[in-house]
């Protein structure tokens, strides 16, 4: 059953010394959300409504909304400034539409079953919150998945977990809170065979969705 919740306090929660406010949390399966703010003190969730509420919250806070052709060419840019800020980092930038996406390989982002960002990992990240601070009408949204070993709810909170510690971190970098979004979705997503060593590092990763703001 889908959880939909936010972060309803400021939270006291520090990554390289970085103290961040909520975001939106969303669950795929029941126990995720609840698991990940077990793993965090002090964060009081509260129900939200889903992607549209956002929306109208930055607009009604005063950021205006892409319309038209201007959608495209602000994608067009913030595509471009990734790109090249995350050249060589093991992000890959892939381009849907007006959406961009970014892949995170575990191996390169965290340690084997933990969910704190390793440290060698900070600098990309910090180029990933930079291009978001400089294009703010966006929606981010922030995916983690496993591959299939384990059971299934230890992989949901794990996969919540790390997708919540990378939105911690871009948030604690300046990324306005209200345009983050956490789902956890466990093994439920691969991209690639589970059957291979490959394949399970494929599939162990962390995603980020940029969707304009329109």
């Amino acid at each position: 059953m889908k959880k939909e919740l936010l972060l309803a306090t400021v939270a006291a929660f520090s990554l390289s010394a970085c103290t961040t406010t909520g975001w939106n949390s969303n669950a795929v399966k029941g126990g995720a959300g609840g698991a990940a703010a077990g793993a965090v003190a002090g964060l009081v969730y509260a129900s939200v409504a889903n992607k549209d509420a956002r929306t109208a919250a930055l607009v009604g806070a005063g950021l205006g909304a892409l319309t038209g052709a201007s959608v495209g060419a602000y994608m067009d840019r913030q595509e471009a400034e990734l790109r090249n800020s995350l050249a060589n980092t093991g992000v890959t930038v892939t381009r849907q539409g007006d959406q961009i996406i970014l892949n995170m390989p575990s191996n390169v982002t965290f340690r084997t079953d933990q969910s704190n960002v390793e440290p060698q990992f900070y600098e990309t990240l910090n180029s990933v919150a930079a291009v978001l601070q400089k294009y703010p009408k966006t929606l981010v949204d922030v995916y983690g998945h496993t591959d299939s070993t384990g059971s299934d709810q230890y992989n949901l909170e794990l996969s919540n977990r790390r997708a919540m510690s990378v939105a911690n971190y871009v948030s604690g970098r300046g990324v306005d809170p209200r345009r983050v979004y956490v789902t956890g979705y466990g093994e439920s997503q691969p991209i690639a065979s589970n059957a291979t060593e490959s394949g399970r590092a494929q599939n162990r990763r962390v995603e980020i969705q940029i969707s304009p703001l329109t």
